[in-house]
């Protein structure tokens, strides 16, 4: 490791200027890790804001495989693609941070500095759905980390796999933060028209100040309910997610994002409480007490009451929705609000109209 890398790690818990994580925690399968100790002269934390501060870096990689699939009771989705691998949104609360770890990178500003763009994603997509044992299914696109993110601007990763997706009348979802997908919403109505596309927005707050914190590099608030809007206005079903619902951060405003979102054109919405999974414990501790320290150690104590004493519970059937009276107290007001403003399911994605592409051959190129 070299002498850079370890002034980095040593570095106290810090706020940098559009950074979400504070610190970088070291990841579980870290063969070493390195600690920063102050002899009392500053030698160690000295110009960190300066010196040390993060900038993003982009490797491209070529997957070996790009659908991913799961089992898990309590996800709507049995398969999904991921065309990155990281996230320069920098939200805090990400529970995908963790997945930096298998990398031997930190959960923390790792997750959101040192990305990684799948530059061959579209190909490999286009592959795996021409295998002749393919069976069709809706694929959640972006879920583990934001197919919008910033880097998508250079790479367009995201708009290949669509472009593959819309080629076959392959359905899919997508669940994003950034505004910037208005840029494709042609070809996302037009897809839309055939019942094979459906786009949640993920909303935490309507605080501009309190977004800029939590998730500093996704697009602003007003901005994603502007882009809602031109959605749903082109035909795209479109829906709301206040998630991660946090208690005393962000869950008075439940109500408001609801209507809010609404008046935009969501006509599905749904919240997911705060999920703290493996290394996402510090993370947030640390941006916790550096932003909040007077109120800290009682959001803890909410979070605790509904994770069954723990920080966090992974069952099934209680992490998406914690236990508790106030947990509970949290599922009545957005059912209620949800009532309210007539929110209900949105269209059902249609599979009946794959065509499965042909697999590219050199001999079949000829002709």
């Amino acid at each position: 490791m070299d002498a850079a890398r370890k002034a980095q790690l040593s570095i106290q818990p810090t706020a940098f200027k559009g950074r979400g994580a504070a610190s970088y925690v070291a990841g579980r399968y870290a063969v070493t890790t390195v600690q920063g100790e102050d002899d009392g002269w500053g030698s160690v934390y000295a110009d960190a804001d300066a010196s040390s501060r993060p900038d993003t870096q982009v490797h491209e990689e070529t997957a070996r495989s790009i659908i991913t699939r799961n089992d898990s009771p309590d996800i709507g989705f049995s398969q999904s693609v991921n065309p990155y691998r990281g996230c320069e949104h920098g939200c805090v609360y990400c529970f995908a941070r963790p997945s930096h770890a298998y990398l031997e990178l930190s959960p923390g500003l790792d997750f959101e500095t040192r990305l990684f763009a799948k530059v061959n994603a579209a190909e490999r997509l286009q592959n795996e759905l021409a295998r002749p044992g393919y069976q069709c299914a809706p694929i959640a696109l972006g879920i583990n980390t934001d197919a919008y993110q910033p880097i998508e601007r250079r790479y367009r990763i995201t708009r290949g796999v669509m472009d593959v997706l819309d080629a076959c009348s392959h359905p899919f979802s997508m669940i994003t933060k950034n505004a910037s997908i208005v840029r494709d919403v042609e070809v996302l109505a037009s897809m839309a028209r055939r019942r094979l596309v459906s786009v949640y927005f993920s909303v935490t707050t309507l605080d501009n100040q309190l977004s800029a914190k939590m998730e500093p590099r996704a697009s602003a608030p007003h901005s994603r309910l502007k882009a809602m809007r031109t959605l749903a206005e082109a035909g795209v079903p479109v829906g709301v997610l206040v998630a991660p619902t946090i208690p005393m951060i962000n869950d008075g405003e439940l109500e408001q994002i609801l209507a809010a979102a609404h008046e935009a054109g969501a006509r599905a919405a749904g919240y997911v409480l705060l999920r703290l999974p493996h290394e996402l414990k510090q993370v947030w501790r640390d941006w916790l007490q550096l932003h909040y320290p007077d109120r800290a150690a009682h959001v803890m104590s909410l979070i605790q009451q509904m994770r069954g004493g723990k920080d966090y519970d992974s069952a099934f059937g209680k992490r998406m929705r914690g236990e508790g009276p106030f947990a509970q107290l949290i599922g009545q007001r957005f059912q209620k609000a949800w009532r309210k403003h007539g929110y209900g399911r949105l269209p059902a994605l249609d599979t009946s109209q794959f065509v499965a592409p042909r697999k590219p051959t050199p001999q079949l190129e000829l002709f």
